[in-house]
């Protein structure tokens, strides 16, 4: 057993964690407010010395750019929400940012996932999976076209477009099963080769 009191804790926090797979209870209550706590505290100290000292205090105080007051106003106004009174407040720098980000994600949507979607089905080279992804971007697209009765050669490509979106659900979820089993894998390595040294 690994004499590190680092690896302790994060064993008994591990292992704290998977008790939840028996049923809810103090441990993993703990374990849980103990992550919440520690990002939050982290959060909180990471944005204060990368986002509210070089990029509000530094330029507003020691170099006089007086254009931060309004984003940091901005700022300010989403802690208004702790107030009733003035919680309506909240709106303005919600809308902002929202905003904002949508003025720069949708160009950015059109172009990953119109333009080089349309760009990858174009087909430069004959070959069997090149096939398989045009039939299937008609197949699909086919299917959530609406203005068309759903009858005939019409509802035979739109069957056909179900079994691709089938297909691709399928392979996401597959991935996402995956990717928690590899993580299972990697606290169980964690606690028996690190922590309890059974493996080598």
């Amino acid at each position: 057993m690994s004499p590190d009191p680092w690896i302790w804790i994060a064993a008994l926090l591990t292992l704290c964690i998977f008790s939840f797979l028996y049923k809810d209870n103090p441990f993993y209550k703990f374990a849980e407010h103990l992550l919440v706590g520690v990002s939050v505290g982290y959060a909180i100290t990471f944005y204060y010395h990368n986002a509210l000292i070089p990029k509000v205090w530094k330029p507003l105080v020691i170099r006089g750019e007086y254009r931060v007051i309004f984003p940091f106003i901005l700022g300010l106004l989403c802690f208004s929400i702790f107030w009733p009174k003035i919680s309506w407040l909240i709106r303005y720098p919600l809308a902002f940012t929202m905003g904002t980000y949508c003025g720069m994600a949708v160009p950015r949507h059109f172009q990953a996932r119109i333009f080089q979607q349309l760009q990858g089905t174009m087909i430069t080279s004959l070959s069997l999976s090149n096939i398989i992804m045009v039939v299937g971007v008609i197949a699909t697209l086919t299917y959530f076209f609406f203005s068309l009765e759903h009858k005939g050669v019409v509802g035979k490509v739109a069957k056909l477009g179900i079994w691709y979106i089938m297909l691709a659900f399928g392979a996401a979820f597959g991935y996402t099963v995956m990717a928690r089993i590899s993580l299972f894998i990697g606290r169980l390595q964690f606690l028996l080769h690190d922590w309890l040294g059974l493996i080598h």
